[in-house]
């Protein structure tokens, strides 16, 4: 049964925002603010995600306001494109809801100088080896297998210790958020079970909405950012989407157990249990940060893994090395995570926690996180969409310091829970209704695609529009799906 839609107040501040007032619930520390145009706010009031956007606003030590993104939907807590600053000096918290189950999910995207003309032709034949080679699938394994010291290692290192290995270049790290490593991460509050979860999981899919996708660029909205990155049109693109499967998953799970008492050892009221948190300057706080950093840097050398297995196929299909391609990484980008950062607030610079629970970082023009190649024009900023319509590349802007502490959006977000998807799908090939529109989709179980379908997801070039015109990221690439490999 579907949950009644939010019946709470939401006042229009301008075309790409509203407001839930902080009298609509007594104990709101801020109000709520979420980006969102005339066209999406009506999906969004149909959702319990804004009433999700309120409970956050009673975070100790919260900044501004609790923020959402135009793809806002329910999730656990936090609602998926939650974003939230807490101050530590202020007693701010850490909570896992705000992170999620799959800490450090996220997206990066990998350019080549292949044309669409020369890939299209084979693109069956792509994917049918692209689907043989990356291991996809729940609780699937793959060929890279860490234990012992070598695993409290990649825990401790992330993509810093595949280059070590040789599956990472220095222009690999460059292109990555916080070059795949979070510093602070503890592999000894990562428990044994966590740990035996990740052993062979590094260089996996996973299932759900985490997939790879061959791509072209179909449309080039800012010319020099494109060419910056290396995007021209009719170019072929591939799209990494995964996070840290099951060892992530095991690190909130048992955050959350940790942490079920926190709140009422420290006196923090919350109305939902589901937003179970800690003082960040607690033990408990530093021990759950410790562990996501870990499974942070988990998903980094991952999505590293995976790309690395990408440039190796590419090489065998088309009989040259991925050097000869220009197999490059654009960029890598989490949306699920939690960041000690600065930001400045009412005029004072603070040093926030920054929760992104399917959200995207989205620095600006020169900020000094911002790799120098990229400095100019500002962060890549990765948006995957569903796999019948487009994904987007953008570029963060000024606008998203000064109004999401430095976020936007993270996809097109989901309409459909799964099991509607599933129930919608009943009868229909989904598989062919894809292959009609040009794009090769190949799954483990007809249900990943049946969950995963395009009527599942808003339109994601909407969402992308809303951010566009609200100054937290600009459009500066469209990207059309041909081939797709789903868990």
């Amino acid at each position: 049964m579907s949950k009644p839609g939010y019946t709470g107040p939401l006042e229009q501040i301008n075309e790409c925002l509203w407001r839930i007032p902080r009298s609509y619930k007594s104990g709101m520390r801020v109000e709520g603010r979420i980006f969102a145009d005339e066209n999406l706010i009506k999906q969004i009031r149909a959702d319990q995600a804004p009433e999700q956007v309120a409970n956050v606003a009673f975070l100790p030590g919260i900044q501004t306001a609790s923020l959402a993104m135009p793809d806002i939907h329910w999730g656990y807590g936090f609602c998926i494109g939650g974003v939230s600053a807490t101050d530590p000096a202020e007693g701010g918290v850490i909570s896992p809801g705000g992170v999620g189950y799959d800490i450090n999910c996220g997206v990066r995207l990998v350019r080549t100088n292949l044309k669409a003309d020369e890939v299209r032709p084979q693109i069956q034949k792509l994917m049918d080896l692209l689907y043989r080679r990356i291991p996809a699938g729940v609780g699937e394994g793959g060929p890279y297998l860490f234990g012992g010291k070598e695993l409290l290692r990649l825990l401790a290192e992330g993509s810093p210790y595949l280059a070590a290995r040789g599956w990472a270049t220095d222009g690999d790290l460059e292109h990555t958020e916080a070059r795949g490593c979070l510093d602070g991460a503890e592999p000894d509050y990562v428990s044994k079970k966590a740990r035996e979860r990740g052993g062979d999981q590094c260089g996996t899919l996973g299932s759900g909405n985490h997939f790879l996708e061959v791509q072209v660029v179909d449309e080039v909205l800012d010319e020099t950012a494109a060419r910056t990155m290396g995007l021209e049109p009719d170019g072929v693109c591939v799209m990494i989407h995964s996070g840290s499967r099951g060892l992530g998953y095991q690190i909130c799970d048992d955050a959350l157990k940790m942490l079920r008492g926190a709140p009422a050892r420290y006196g923090i009221e919350i109305p939902d249990r589901q937003l179970a948190c800690a003082p960040v300057r607690s033990e408990e706080g530093q021990k759950y940060l410790g562990a996501m950093r870990c499974a942070a840097n988990y998903a980094w050398a991952n999505r590293q893994l995976l790309m690395w297995q990408t440039r190796e196929t590419f090489a065998d299909f088309f009989g040259r090395s991925w050097e000869a391609m220009q197999m490059n990484l654009i960029y890598d980008v989490a949306h699920n995570i939690a960041k000690l950062e600065e930001h400045v607030i009412d005029g004072v610079r603070k040093t926030v926690c920054v929760h992104r629970k399917g959200a995207t970082r989205a620095f600006p023009p020169g900020h000094p996180d911002v790799p120098d190649q990229y400095r100019p024009i500002g962060q890549p900023v990765i948006i995957p969409g569903d796999m019948g319509r487009a994904s987007w590349m953008l570029v963060g802007q000024p606008g998203s310091m000064e109004k999401t502490f430095g976020t936007t959006c993270h996809g097109a977000g989901r309409v459909m829970s799964r099991t509607a998807a599933i129930e919608h799908a009943r009868g229909r090939r989904i598989d062919q209704e894809l292959a009609a529109q040009g794009v090769v989709a190949k799954c483990r179980h007809w249900k990943g695609l049946a969950e995963e379908q395009p009527d599942a997801y808003k339109d994601v070039s909407l969402v992308v529009d809303v951010v566009h015109r609200a100054g937290l990221a600009k459009k500066v690439a469209r990207l059309r799906p041909i081939g797709v490999v789903k868990g």
